[in-house]
């Protein structure tokens, strides 16, 4: 039954990769030529609220991740290239702290019993990180998943009042929960 879950999990995740995404973001991302870390774009509606984040997909290419290509305790733009950017259209509530409707970059701070999620006001082109735009900060507990080759960012447990949304690498899985107030 786990296999048929985990199955299921991966099959879904992918379709929603196949999400259309808005043309003014991929070039903006710069999709003119084939890149290393190909780019990837998910939507999600949880009522009526879209969410899209936009983010490169890093290959494990048979190295540590965690804790060494993305050392434990330290900010990482939670996806290669520029930095991995979300969109919510209406105000939600991120692990219970409130964020605006707007456009957002996505950080985190991996750590080996718990993440830090960082919204950041700045979400323009490139990797750019001051502290002081963090509109929030929250814990999320990492999880072991199945393992992925490429990182994948995808939703589960959609509802019309909440979902949670996964980072997903290696064999680490880290889920936190987006709701509509």
């Amino acid at each position: 039954m786990r296999y048929l879950n985990s199955l299921f999990v991966t099959m879904f995740a992918l379709a929603l990769l196949l999400t259309p995404v808005d043309d003014a973001v991929a070039q903006e991302r710069d999709n003119s030529s084939a890149r290393v870390s190909p780019n990837a774009a998910v939507s999600q509606t949880i009522g009526t609220t879209v969410v899209d984040v936009w983010y490169g997909r890093p290959s494990v290419n048979e190295r540590t991740i965690f804790g060494g290509l993305v050392p434990f305790g330290e900010r990482w733009r939670a996806g290669a290239n520029e930095t991995t950017t979300i969109t919510f259209s209406d105000d939600v509530l991120i692990q219970g702290e409130s964020v605006e409707a707007g456009s957002y970059s996505l950080h985190t701070i991996p750590g080996e019993e718990s993440w830090t999620i960082i919204i950041n006001e700045n979400h323009t082109w490139g990797t750019q990180y001051d502290m002081a735009g963090d509109v929030i900060r929250v814990e999320a507990e990492p999880e072991e998943g199945i393992y992925f080759e490429q990182m994948m960012i995808y939703f589960e447990n959609v509802s019309d009042e909440r979902a949670d949304l996964v980072l997903h690498w290696d064999e680490t899985r880290v889920p936190f929960e987006i709701a509509i107030p």
